[in-house]
């Protein structure tokens, strides 16, 4: 199977129903997107991208970027998003990295282009919608809007590459997810099996595209034939706004962060708003804080709410309903679930190890359909061990299983934190802050925090006489890391403590702002 069979597939079934909605309301039906896409593949073809190849995208969300999204998939190519938001060193060096043929890019981005290496030159096409002038070396959209469209899509196989996620490396490199059409279509015909979506629901889009939650958001409703609604980037921040979209939009089927949800139900005006068309909510990437939980669950009563868990390399793998109503006096978290019924799962006392006894804590491993390739440019000989004919995969994360619930998630033992639903490993924001000249040395930690989930504390040693302000380190993180991974905290020492081994002594650094009573965080 490849995901371009469901936009055929809707397409003869609904041609002229809408597929896909901007943020501004205009709209594609699938008829038109399915055009749309063959011509962004006509395109690519005819300027040499050959199948396997790799295609960037950099730019906010539109009607045309979905389609370009498909398109490069019917040239038999695989695509690789960006954060268009993140500094152009970083995008740079991730489209770099898996040697992309072509970006499409928004003009406002195209200082990414200034310094690419010059054996890797791509070609660099125009995304629609910024009313910028774009630069002499830029093909321009309608290049591609009006090339003859491709006679028949040139489609990868199940196993071929479908797209490539980059996600926070523990070294501060990014490392790209090499995921195949199989890992995808396994998870979305188990979505369309468990939520069952219909042609006339409503699909919001509030993940961008680089972030995996956006695989359930462009693909679920393509195959029911439904309508997907892009959220753009600044609404996307706004609780209030969010609440209009959904009301005004009549959105049936949401997918967010669990802090996305919180915020709108603290800060969302939910009571002022009829968001009655609400029939599937879905949450990832996070533990959702029961008392948030309990105050959306009781604005939208008549939804159902699901907990979504997985990391990039595996996509969803465990799933739970949340039974409602949320009883007045829970304080703990919901469990994470039951496996997929594309995945197994085996908890281990260690990497590759030794199975724990039910209820105790280990680390859980996912086998099956979902599962990722590899890392690009990557070795893949330890991420993986053979058990029963099966390949796994050690997710990081420490579970028990609780008869009846499923798992329970409990936290990591790496430096790895999860933040409004990124997975950031502390050693890139570490290797973002050495790049400040002013810096000697940087230790970056984590703590829980009751309202956004994990605090990130930055403890640096200047230079001798050179300690910069708040402000200028704000500023200087702002053109060096994406947002998400921006420190909420700068604490200044004249140097780092050391262990007996001379490593830097993280569980130092916690105690110091560790408040008593609670766990630590995600420090090795």
């Amino acid at each position: 199977m490849n995901l371009c069979r469901y936009l055929d597939a809707s397409r003869q079934r609904f041609p002229s129903r809408v597929a896909v909605v901007d943020p501004s309301g205009r709209s594609l039906t699938y008829q038109a997107l399915d055009d749309l896409s063959s011509r962004v593949a006509g395109f690519l073809i005819a300027r040499g991208v050959q199948p396997g190849d790799r295609v960037g995208i950099i730019g906010p969300k539109s009607a045309e970027v979905v389609a370009t999204l498909l398109g490069i998939m019917k040239a038999g190519a695989a695509y690789v998003p960006a954060d268009y938001t993140a500094p152009s060193a970083r995008n740079r060096l991730l489209l770099a990295d898996c040697g992309v043929t072509a970006v499409f890019l928004d003009p406002g981005c195209a200082e990414i282009a200034g310094e690419w290496p010059t054996n890797q030159v791509p070609v660099v096409i125009e995304l629609p919608g910024s009313g910028l002038e774009v630069f002499s070396p830029m093909v321009p959209w309608n290049a591609v809007a009006e090339h003859a469209p491709i006679a028949e899509p040139r489609l990868a196989d199940a196993d071929g590459l479908a797209y490539v996620l980059y996600t926070s490396g523990s070294t501060g490199v990014p490392k790209g997810v090499i995921l195949t059409h199989r890992n995808a279509t396994s998870f979305v015909d188990w979505c369309a099996a468990e939520f069952a979506p219909v042609e006339s629901d409503r699909f919001s889009s509030h993940a961008p595209f680089h972030f995996d939650l956006s695989i359930l958001d462009l693909y679920v409703p393509l195959k029911a034939g439904a309508e997907l609604h892009l959220v753009s980037e600044s609404a996307g921040k706004s609780p209030q706004e969010l609440a209009a979209f959904i009301q005004d939009r009549r959105i049936t089927c949401w997918y967010s962060t669990p802090s996305i949800l919180s915020l709108l139900a603290q800060f969302g005006a939910l009571e002022t708003r009829d968001c009655g068309a609400l029939r599937v909510v879905l949450f990832a990437g996070e533990v959702f804080p029961v008392k948030h939980l309990r105050a959306i669950t009781e604005r939208w009563p008549q939804a159902s709410f699901y907990n979504l868990y997985g990391p990039t390399e595996t996509n969803v793998c465990t799933f739970a309903r949340i039974p409602l109503p949320i009883p007045s006096d829970r304080v703990a978290p919901y469990p994470i679930g039951e496996v997929c019924p594309y995945c197994q799962s085996l908890v281990l006392d260690t990497p590759g190890g030794t199975d724990v006894q039910p209820g105790d804590e280990g680390l859980l491993h996912i086998a099956g359909e979902s599962l990722f390739q590899g890392y690009w440019n990557r070795p893949t000989a330890d991420l993986f061990f053979e058990r029963s004919g099966r390949r796994w995969y050690n997710t990081g994360d420490v579970v028990r299983e609780v008869p009846g619930e499923g798992y329970v998630y409990v936290g990591r033992r790496d430096r790895m934190v999860k933040r409004r639903g990124y997975r950031i490993e502390l050693g890139e924001i570490e290797k973002g802050l050495y790049q400040n000249e002013r810096i000697r040395e940087a230790a970056v930690i984590s703590v829980p925090d009751p309202a956004a989930g994990v605090r990130i504390i930055a403890f640096l040693a200047p230079q001798p006489g050179e300690r910069p302000s708040i402000i200028e380190l704000k500023t200087f993180c702002a053109r060096v890391l994406p947002a998400y991974m921006n420190p909420d905290v700068f604490s200044f020492v004249e140097k780092l403590p050391r262990t007996s081994t001379d490593k830097v002594d993280y569980q130092g650094l916690l105690r110091v702002h560790q408040p008593a009573g609670q766990p630590a965080s995600s420090v090795s």
